[in-house]
C-alpha cells in the first residue's frame, strides 16, 4: 500500500466542486492538502503560524532586506535592484495572509520580492500582531503606525518617495490594507494605490444569502465557512466589533470611499470571499474611484502561494498584481 493510501484524508475535495476546480489545483490538493487537518478542528499551537507549504516559487534576489522596529512589532523592507529614481523609490506597505492568526514577517517572500522587482518599489512587510494572543484592535493599530513610520522615516531610511505610497495585502492582509486605506483617508493622508488579493472584506459574512459565493462555495477546498469563523473568532472575540469598518472595510462611509486611491483586486472563483472583494470594488466605483478586478477561474481561496510550477494561475495572479502596481507607480 502506498504512503498516500495509508494517510488519512481530512479534506477530500467535494464531489460537486471537483469538476469546477482547475485540474492543476486538484492534483496538488489530492497529493498534499487533503492530508492536513483544518485548523478549526485541532488544538491551537502557535507553531502553526510558521509553517509553509511547498508549491511556491523561489523569492527573487533584491538589493537589500532590512528590519526596523516599531512600538510593538517590526517591519521588513525589501529594496529592489536598479538605480533609485531621483525622488526615491515608490513604496508598497504590505500585510501578509493568515486569517489574522497565521503567518509572520517571513511569510510570502516570493510575492513580496516579485512586487519589489517587477514594480521597482520598496516593499515594507509589516509583522502585525496576531490573534488569538493579541486580538483586535492591535493589528489595525500596527497598520496605522507602519504608515506613519514610512511617512516619517521612509526618505532617510529607505530612500523612498513618500508621495507614492501604496497599501496591499492578501486575504486577512487585504482586510488590514483596506482598513488602512480608509484610516489614511480619515487622516487626510493621500495614497497612490491599493492592491488586494483574495481579501476578507466583511467580517459579518457567513453562509447566508448576503454574498452568493458563501453559499456556492461553502464546500470549497481548504477554506470553508467553519475555518473562516475560526479565524474571525481568534481575531474578533467580541461580536460587537464585527460591523466596525476597521474590520469590515465594506462598511466604511461613502465619504472615505470617495477619498480612496484606485484599486486592483484579484479574487478566486471558488472562494467564499469572492463576492466580498467584488462588492468592495463596486462600492469604490460608485464613489468615483477606479477599481479593476480579476476573477481567477477554477481557483479556491488558497492559490496565490502556489505560484511555482504548481499552478499557472497562481503565477498569473502574482504577475498581474505586479503589473497593476507598476502601472500605478508609473514604473512599468
Amino acid at each position: 500500500m502506498s504512503e498516500a493510501a495509508e494517510r488519512k484524508s481530512f479534506q477530500p475535495i467535494d464531489a460537486e466542486l471537483l469538476p469546477r476546480l482547475d485540474p492543476e489545483y486538484v492534483e496538488y490538493h489530492n497529493n498534499l492538502l487533503q492530508y492536513f487537518p483544518p485548523f478549526d478542528v485541532i488544538p491551537w499551537d502557535a507553531s502553526y503560524r510558521h509553517q509553509e507549504l511547498p508549491g511556491g516559487s523561489k523569492p527573487l534576489d533584491v538589493a537589500e532586506i532590512k528590519d526596523y522596529d516599531l512600538t510593538h512589532t517590526k517591519v521588513r523592507a525589501f529594496t529592489p535592484n536598479g538605480t533609485k529614481p531621483e525622488k526615491g523609490w515608490p513604496v508598497l506597505i504590505y500585510f501578509h495572509a493568515g486569517g489574522w492568526t497565521l503567518g509572520d514577517i517571513n511569510s510570502e517572500k516570493s510575492f513580496i520580492t516579485n512586487m519589489a522587482e517587477h514594480a521597482k518599489c520598496v516593499v515594507v512587510n509589516v509583522d502585525y500582531r496576531l490573534g488569538p494572543e493579541i486580538p483586535y484592535p492591535a493589528a489595525v493599530e500596527d497598520t496605522v503606525e507602519s504608515l506613519y513610520w514610512v511617512l516619517k522615516n521612509g526618505k532617510t531610511e529607505l530612500n523612498v518617495d513618500t508621495t507614492r505610497i501604496a497599501v496591499g495585502g492578501t486575504s486577512a492582509g487585504g482586510n488590514l490594507a483596506m482598513a488602512l486605506t480608509h484610516k489614511a483617508a480619515e487622516l487626510n493622508i493621500p495614497l497612490t494605490f491599493q492592491l488586494h488579493v483574495v481579501p476578507t472584506v466583511d467580517s459579518t459574512a457567513s453562509a447566508s444569502d448576503k454574498y452568493a459565493s458563501w453559499t456556492e462555495n461553502k464546500n470549497a477546498a481548504f477554506t470553508t465557512p467553519a475555518l473562516m469563523a475560526w479565524f474571525k473568532n481568534n481575531y474578533l472575540p467580541n461580536k460587537e466589533d464585527w460591523e466596525k469598518w476597521e474590520v469590515s472595510p465594506i462598511n466604511a462611509p461613502h465619504d472615505l470611499f470617495k477619498k480612496a486611491p484606485p484599486a486592483w483586486i484579484g479574487v478566486a472563483e471558488l472562494d467564499v470571499l469572492r463576492d466580498e472583494g467584488l462588492a468592495y470594488a463596486e462600492k469604490l466605483r460608485k464613489n468615483g474611484v477606479k477599481a479593476e478586478t480579476k476573477v481567477y477561474g477554477g481557483m479556491p481561496h488558497y492559490f496565490t502561494p502556489l505560484d511555482g510550477e504548481t499552478l499557472k494561475k497562481g503565477a498569473e495572479c502574482v504577475s498581474d498584481a505586479a503589473a497593476a502596481l507598476a502601472k500605478a507607480f508609473g514604473t512599468a
